[in-house]
């Protein structure tokens, strides 16, 4: 690789985060750990510590809006500047029912704070992040979103969770037009990870972690003429 890359991955103490984090800082790329509780994040950096690779961890409460100005802050604090963000934290709480929950039951609270972790926190991050990347006029940001929020195959179950990641998605072309007008070496791009054997997923998905993370850093790691603005399952573009 060449120039060293900098790069912040939010909900980044477990699950596919965790290994977005891993899979990036093997490639050579600093990659700060943003985790909600500090604690998880610092064990989650021991685990990685042993496997000989050095992680930071910030503080990353998704639901507190001013966490992702000072995470972002201090990112660019000890490094100059913030190359790469992911935006990986995401909740499922739905219910009852996953599959069977109906709109019609859904509670305001339950969107409220699906919107807010799922949708408002990734907004706010990207907010904070564009001005470093606009100065040095480079950037690559990923979405972790879900084919569940694809309006060209929704369909009823998990109300909220649908709602929000096709919301993340609208925010993935909106942020990618701007940011093109600005600099054309600033990339925009979604994710569908699958179905991952993760404390979200459950036991019974049929992808690994690594798996689940190889296109997010596919994109993290994108060339200069790469694609911006679009959704991508298995480093393939897909329907939105």
């Amino acid at each position: 690789m060449g120039e060293t890359r900098f790069a912040l991955v939010s909900g980044a103490n477990r699950g596919i985060g965790l290994e977005i984090v891993r899979q990036l800082s093997r490639l050579g790329v600093v990659t700060v750990l943003g985790a909600r509780d500090p604690a998880k994040g610092a064990r989650a950096a021991e685990s990685l510590a042993s496997e000989g690779l050095e992680v930071p961890v910030v503080a990353l409460d998704m639901d507190d809006p001013a966490a992702p100005q000072r995470a972002v802050a201090e990112v660019v604090r000890l490094f100059g500047r913030c190359d790469i963000l992911v935006n990986n934290a995401g909740i499922l709480i739905d219910g009852p029912g996953g599959f069977e929950s109906s709109v019609f039951d859904l509670s305001t609270d339950t969107a409220r704070r699906t919107l807010e972790t799922n949708v408002l926190g990734p907004l706010r991050l990207i907010q904070a992040a564009a001005p470093s990347m606009r100065a040095s006029g480079y950037g690559r940001i990923v979405n972790v979103s879900s084919g569940a929020g694809q309006l060209s195959d929704m369909r009823s179950g998990f109300p909220a969770y649908r709602m929000s990641k096709t919301a993340l998605n609208a925010l993935t072309r909106i942020a990618a037009s701007e940011l093109a007008a600005v600099s054309p070496n600033i990339k925009v791009n979604a994710v569908c990870p699958g179905w991952v054997r993760t404390d979200m997923g459950g036991p019974n998905a049929d992808r690994t972690v690594e798996e689940g993370a190889a296109t997010a850093v596919w994109l993290a790691m994108l060339p200069d003429d790469g694609p911006t603005g679009g959704f991508f399952r298995d480093k393939q573009p897909i329907p939105w």
